[in-house]
């Protein structure tokens, strides 16, 4: 007779999402986004040009928020380990990485537009660059997150 031997997937909770891979990509995801969205807001934002920066810092806020809720739902073990959860983890992270892919090369554009200026010396210019690069980092967090949620979503 065969059995079943195979592995079942498991949801971490309370102090465990701090040592499972790809749950302890919430911390990074939490200090690096809020630095991007720190720097974006003390940039200068110019009402005459269409500025996209509304958008990023939404995404950026939306996103910080979504996932310390998710960060608190697995860390209280709300999931209750349901199969569920972790589609909805998938999901939510390939959103949140499509999300910030998207915030993260229209704040490149509005850089690279700044630069043609006479801006590219200024305080705001740096605080720009630093935004993208910590935006694009931010992005990376969220893809790895979702290929590895996938992985274990596979494994329920």
């Amino acid at each position: 007779m065969a059995t079943n031997t195979g592995q079942m997937g498991y949801l971490p909770r309370g102090g465990a999402i701090f040592c499972t891979i790809p749950d302890i990509l919430y911390l990074p995801e939490l200090v690096f986004g809020g630095l991007m969205l720190s720097l974006v807001a003390s940039t200068l934002i110019d009402p005459t040009f269409i500025n996209p920066q509304a958008y990023v810092i939404s995404v950026a806020i939306f996103c910080f928020i979504m996932t310390f809720l998710w960060l608190l739902v697995f860390a209280c073990g709300c999931h209750q380990n349901r199969s569920y959860w972790a589609s909805a983890d998938v999901a939510y992270h390939g959103f949140a990485a499509l999300l910030y892919l998207s915030a993260s090369v229209l704040l490149a554009f509005v850089t690279i537009i700044f630069s043609q200026g006479s801006l590219k010396d200024t305080l705001t210019y740096k605080l720009d660059v630093a935004a993208v690069v910590f935006s694009f980092f931010t992005t990376l967090l969220y893809v790895i997150h979702t290929v590895f949620s996938a992985i274990r979503w596979k494994s329920f």
